[in-house]
């Protein structure tokens, strides 16, 4: 799948013309299909917000690392303007003259002037291509809250839960527990796929599905639609949620096809409502689901080689709130007190993060991370995220809602994780008993047929 090619060029720009411009040239990696689903992508970001606050566009920008220059946007959008001015009055000039009675001088002028028009409007699409390739770059706004820093050594600890569990002997990390228990297996994982693969098996895959529906019935009881998602997307999905083109490394990509594996329903549950409008009486939508999540992770060689913490392929129950600008920092305190609820219910020492500038990706507004206890390590590990996204998904993929007064809006989406296979090893370590035995959470007995704890 690649980013650059048929799916690139479509820009805040007049929709009968451009497209007139693209039926006409018909340019070989871009499809009719294309055009008419992609035509939403023109209003992606306000070129006349950018013009508006491009002090504070541009400081976002470069606080934010962005690979784009504001100066390179504004000047692209006028050269477009001033091409666009120049076709008009060509295309003008075209209308008027061929009403005279043509002469054969007349009829080499107009030959001349539509080959013109033809080459200006080539420059037209070329430009308006650049420009949005450019614009996709462009990160969100950032919360005035969020701190600065680099990596998530910098994030902003802001409420602890629970003392980090203590053992009256030396407690052992969750590989060596869950090898010696047969509920793991990471060398035959290894042999099969590659590293970072592993085998859940036993009471551990048992373990993993009392976690989904654990927090499946939770969710269910506070308003959330569970569902279940495809575990692939196309491009344009991929690009309207954010994590193309800023992502595109982390992908496994569908070779020949317009599809990549997912790496968060998120994905998918956004796109679900693709080229919709909503109804305000409709909201908020509040999705939950659980889905396989797989990620090249590009850039971590050698980070957390031992043990399930970071993998290729892993388990994610995810919340998603499509919700009014107004009430979207209350959806995204609430998504964290779910968050918050499975930890305390688990009864998993914890932490809440603010994280820092340099530790969420560019599509996100502000950004928690929930940080459970990890007795191995000694030291609190992530395990949960939570976003607020603002308006930035909903205009990429052209969601709209109907206010009371009949206009159109965006609305804002909320992406927070629900459980994922850390808890598994969370509780593993925290749970884990003298004799290598681990004990079930009391919340999660019900889902294990009654088992109360796993031993040899």
């Amino acid at each position: 799948m690649r980013y650059y090619g048929k799916q690139t060029y479509y820009v805040f720009c007049a929709l009968k013309r451009f497209c007139r411009y693209l039926i006409i040239y018909s340019y070989p990696f871009v499809s009719l299909v294309n055009i008419c689903i992609l035509v939403s992508l023109f209003i992606m970001l306000d070129i006349k917000f950018i013009r508006e606050n491009f002090d504070a566009v541009k400081a976002n920008a470069i606080r934010r690392k962005a690979n784009v220059d504001i100066n390179d946007i504004i000047a692209l959008d006028d050269k477009r303007k001033q091409l666009v001015t120049e076709l008009d009055q060509l295309r003008a000039r075209q209308n008027k003259e061929s009403r005279t009675k043509p002469t054969d001088e007349k009829i080499q002028e107009l030959k001349e002037l539509s080959n013109k028009i033809q080459e200006v409007e080539k420059q037209v699409i070329q430009t308006e291509k650049d420009l949005f390739d450019k614009m996709s770059w462009l990160p969100n706004m950032l919360d005035p809250d969020v701190p600065d820093g680099e990596s998530d050594e910098d994030n902003k600890p802001i409420t602890y839960w629970g003392e980090p569990t203590k053992f009256n002997f030396e407690p052992q990390d969750h590989q060596t527990l869950g090898e010696a228990l047969d509920i793991i297996d990471i060398e035959r994982g290894v042999k099969v796929a590659q590293s970072r693969f592993y085998f859940l098996k036993n009471e551990g895959v048992q373990l993993r599905f009392a976690l989904m529906q654990f927090a499946f019935d939770y969710l269910r009881q506070k308003g959330f639609t569970v569902m279940s998602t495809p575990h692939v997307a196309k491009e344009r999905t991929l690009f309207g949620t954010g994590y193309l083109p800023f992502f595109k490394d982390d992908m496994y990509k569908l070779e020949g096809q317009d599809l990549a594996l997912i790496g968060t329903s998120e994905q998918t549950l956004v796109g679900y409502h693709m080229d919709e409008i909503l109804e305000m009486k409709d909201l908020p939508k509040c999705y939950t689901a659980y889905s396989e999540c797989f990620r090249t992770e590009a850039g971590s060689y050698g980070k957390d080689t031992r043990g399930i913490f970071r993998v290729h392929e892993f388990m994610k129950v995810e919340q998603i709130v499509f919700c009014e600008p107004e009430v979207s920092r209350q959806w995204h305190d609430a998504c964290l007190a779910n968050e918050e609820y499975f930890l305390q219910t688990l009864k998993l020492p914890y932490r809440v993060v603010l994280t820092c500038v340099g530790d969420f990706g560019a599509p996100g507004y502000k950004k928690y991370d929930t940080e459970a206890w990890i007795p191995s390590q000694k030291r609190y590990r992530e395990m949960t995220s939570n976003t607020n996204l603002t308006d930035f998904q909903t205009r990429r993929l052209n969601i709209k809602y109907r206010k009371k007064d009949g206009t159109l809006d965006y609305p804002h989406t909320i992406s927070a994780t629900g459980i994922t296979d850390r808890f598994l090893l969370a509780i593993m370590e925290n749970y884990q008993q003298q004799d290598g035995s681990i004990r079930i959470p009391d919340a999660l007995v019900p889902y294990m047929n009654g088992i109360t704890e796993i031993k040899k």
